[in-house]
């Protein structure tokens, strides 16, 4: 074919890579000649078979040994050398079909070259110079048309960082030869032309003149002596490198190549509908090798297993699920918060009863989120913020009291957000049944089910006994166990004897043994009930718990012991417990409780909430790492603290003055024995002959059921959620207002607590005081639900007025219960 034809079909062929190559990028002129014309194909063909280039022997490169080689074998980033592969590009372009016929000629053509006019600029490499010439091209006398390069828009997209400037310079310099259409346009005005500026015509004599011009540039060239392509590359390379162009470590690129390829898949991963993230229940294997490193959980229960992969579970469900005290349900519960957090990428709630527990999960659970990418967001006591801040990427776990858990909900739905809320765990559900704190839990849960459909509710408990209607409340599904780690023996002391709790037995219990413990008359009046016997056949080498009524008897119990406690007991880990007195001491400014100061040295110690969380902190360490071996606490600590114990011994059975209840007693009991630690675990009360009826009751009957405490709470519960709905704008009518209350705990035990009024009363009453009292104000016009039927009963157009809330009533759900700092607890008697 002839060689117009050739180089059409290399310009096609260049044209159709998307980005360009580096023979493209490095056939750029060093030294050029400019040839150009407007000949025809034709005339060009006849012009090449007349004309013979000259040929020049090309030069072996030189090493040049005054400059220092500052590349080595690293003359790119890219795999193969930059300079080996010009001497590839070279070798390559020598066997080309058109130049076998001219084995001396060298000629490289540039396809980067921007077209335009349909002008294309073409490179002949010739020696130890390049000749650069500049055809335009119309149509062939066969009908053939040109085919022209567009331009590219990243043409150092290959090209390392050390040739950034270099190629910005030369592509500079190829943009005077680029338009010769508009040089064409200036040539008129122009008073300074030049050689390369005068366009050609289309006579023959012109292009003979250019041939001249060519010639003087070519002797002008050999005189310079001008140095070879890779010479002149590797002379530009260095003095780039010396220069201060922006430099880019080869391992910084792979790293960002590596990070944008991980992210890319993540973003991925996220997209795609399957919440599956690896191995261990939908999470990353490093969730499972967390637990081993932080909480030596190798394994999980058999129960556990089935629990997780309950199909109610993998639908997200609603769940409440009950075993005995130490089962292992709250890692159930982990393990279903970092699936809603790191597969669902939604928020999670978790709600606790008191703020030691709060903290404490706060600090067990911080440390999976610096490593797993999530916010632990503690809110208790005086902490917290709401509205929570709102974050883009990470989501956070928000661990709250009930107070607290419900001030959250409360800002989310204000602000529209609770849809983000993609988790509710409940810690200790039954409390759902005491007083105030349990009218609370239950707002705040009619709140989610009522305003977000998305939302999953938790629920989790060791002494449920009516769980149907807490099943129908939440819509939930149910699992229970009976499964124990450690077998639980319960015993009962009366005087000096011990009788083990049995069933089967006809009174309940069979006698065990008589305490063998010499007591004096002085020592008698001190421990009238044998504490000191009891818990000296535990102590120091395994824990012990005593639960004591009071705050106050809690200390009196500690002082009473420590006082009859042989001397060899300071001796037990001696250098322990003085470093902890100290550090008690730097955490309260140099001061310590007098009972404390005296009762650590034996290793006994009280805890109830009259403890600072610094405290508290550091007695619960020493108590789980063996420097203390006895507490004496309340109530609280059965709560959900994990602070097993060898033996538990309960005291009195009661709380405060209030007898003691089964599920408490449960609860308490249930601290006994420790898995992985302890065989089995022993539980003791004490009590008096005249309590001894009412023991055997509490240790046979059923656990108590729950109730709702919205009608026991009248003044705070039902007219405080009445505010709270109309002031969130969940409900403003009377139609919505009762179909809310219909859904609630309260709703859903109407039949059992209502007696002589109904639920429609009970809301029309509370919405009429809360009227009156200027709370609320009802709106003139008519709702457009209109008429409400309830059991074929149409109610009076007066009663279906929208209502809204006054600043008042604002005032007045804002402060209710955002601030429960000192709320008592009905059942423990200590201030949250």
């Amino acid at each position: 074919m002839d060689e117009g034809g050739s180089r059409i079909r290399r310009r096609v062929f260049f044209h159709k890579r998307n980005r360009p190559s580096l023979e493209s990028v490095f056939a750029a002129p060093t030294a050029a000649e400019l040839k150009s014309g407007d000949e025809e194909e034709e005339e060009d063909e006849i012009g090449a078979g007349n004309r013979r280039r000259k040929t020049v022997d090309v030069q072996p490169v030189e090493n040049i040994e005054s400059e220092e080689d500052m590349f080595g074998d690293n003359d790119s980033f890219a795999e193969n050398s930059l300079l080996a592969q010009i001497d590839d590009l070279e070798q390559k372009y020598m066997q080309l079909p058109e130049h076998r016929k001219h084995a001396t000629d060298h000629a490289t053509e540039d396809p980067c070259a921007e077209s335009i006019n349909h002008k294309t600029l073409s490179i002949t490499t010739v020696g130890n110079f390049t000749e650069l010439k500049l055809d335009e091209h119309t149509k062939n006398q066969s009908g053939r048309e040109d085919v022209s390069l567009e331009p590219e828009a990243d043409l150092l997209y290959d090209v390392p960082s050390s040739q950034v400037l270099f190629f910005e310079n030369l592509h500079k310099s190829s943009n005077d030869f680029r338009d010769p259409s508009a040089k064409e346009r200036d040539w008129s005005s122009s008073s300074h032309k030049t050689a390369n500026e005068e366009l050609p015509t289309n006579s023959i004599d012109q292009a003979q003149q250019i041939d001249e011009s060519s010639s003087k540039v070519r002797a002008s060239s050999d005189v310079n002596r001008r140095k070879s392509l890779k010479d002149h590359l590797k002379s530009t390379m260095t003095g780039n490198a010396k220069a201060q162009t922006p430099i880019f470590s080869r391992t910084k690129q792979l790293k960002e190549a590596l990070l944008s390829e991980e992210i890319n898949v993540a973003k991925k991963t996220i997209e795609s509908s399957s919440d599956d993230r690896g191995p261990f229940y939908s999470l990353p294997s490093k969730v499972r090798d967390l637990y081993v490193q932080f909480k030596r959980i190798e394994k999980l229960y058999e129960w556990q297993h089935t629990c997780l992969t309950l199909t109610s579970v993998q639908e997200r469900k609603n769940l409440i699920y009950s075993l005995p005290t130490s089962g292992g349900k709250t890692l159930v519960a982990e393990i279903l918060m970092l699936q809603e957090l790191l597969c669902r990428r939604k928020d999670v709630l978790m709600i606790l009863p008191y703020v030691a527990i709060v903290q404490e999960k706060v600090s067990g659970l911080s440390s999976f989120g610096i490593e797993l990418g999530f916010f632990v967001e503690e809110y208790a006591g005086s902490k917290g913020k709401f509205p929570p801040i709102k974050r883009r990427e990470k989501k956070s776990l928000y661990i709250a009291t009930i107070e607290k858990g419900h001030s959250l909900v409360n800002s989310l739905i204000e602000t529209g957000r609770i849809s983000n809320l993609g988790l509710v765990v409940v810690d200790e559900l039954h409390m759902i049944g005491e007083g105030s704190r349990g009218a609370i839990l239950e707002m705040t849960l009619a709140k989610i089910l009522y305003t977000s459909k998305t939302t999953q509710i938790i629920g989790m408990s060791a002494t449920l006994n009516n769980v149907e209607d807490l099943q129908e409340f939440l819509q939930a599904e149910y699992y229970t166990s009976e499964f124990r780690p450690v077998e639980l023996k319960e015993y009962l002391k009366i005087n000096d004897a011990i009788y083990e709790v049995d069933s089967k037995a006809e009174n309940g219990m069979t006698f065990s043994r008589l305490l063998n413990y010499k007591y004096s008359d002085t020592l008698k009046k001190m421990d009238p009930d044998h504490l000191v016997a009891l818990v000296t056949e535990v102590i120091p080498n395994y824990s012990c718990l005593v639960f004591c009524p009071t705050k106050k008897n809690c200390e009196n119990v500690a002082e009473m012991i420590c006082k009859i406690l042989s001397k060899e007991y300071l001796k037990h880990r001696e250098k322990e417990k003085h470093e902890l007195i100290k550090s008690l001491k730097n955490s309260s400014s140099g001061s310590l409780c007098p009972v404390l100061k005296h009762t650590i040295p034996f290793g006994v110690a009280y805890h109830h909430s009259g403890l600072t969380s610094d405290e508290r902190k550091l007695l619960e360490e020493a108590y789980s790492t063996g420097v203390l071996c006895l507490f004496t606490c309340t109530s609280t600590l059965a709560a959900g603290v994990n602070l097993p114990a060898r033996r538990v011994i309960l005291r009195a059975p009661y709380v405060a003055k209030e007898f003691l209840k089964r599920n408490q007693y449960k609860q308490m009991i249930g601290r006994a024995g420790r898995a992985g630690i302890d065989s089995s675990g022993e539980s003791i009360l004490i009590l008096q002959e005249k309590d001894k009826q009412q023991v055997l009751e509490l240790i046979s009957r059923p656990l108590e059921n729950c109730y709702s405490q919205l009608v026991q709470e009248f003044t705070k519960g039902i007219q405080t959620l009445f505010l709270s709905l109309i002031g969130l704008k969940i409900t403003t009518n009377l139609g919505d207002i009762y179909h809310f209350m219909s859904g609630t705990f309260f709703g859903v035990q109407q039949k059992i607590l209502l007696k002589e009024k109904s639920l429609w009363e009970i809301t029309v009453e509370s919405l009429r005081y809360l009227t009156e009292k200027g709370l609320l104000q009802k709106d003139t016009t008519l709702t457009e639900r209109g008429l409400l039927q309830k059991d074929t009963i149409y109610r009076s157009e007066d009663e279906f007025h929208s209502f809204h809330i006054t600043k008042l009533g604002r005032a007045s759900f804002k402060v209710y219960p955002a601030q429960p700092s000192r709320t008592k607890c009905s059942c423990s008697g200590w201030s949250l």
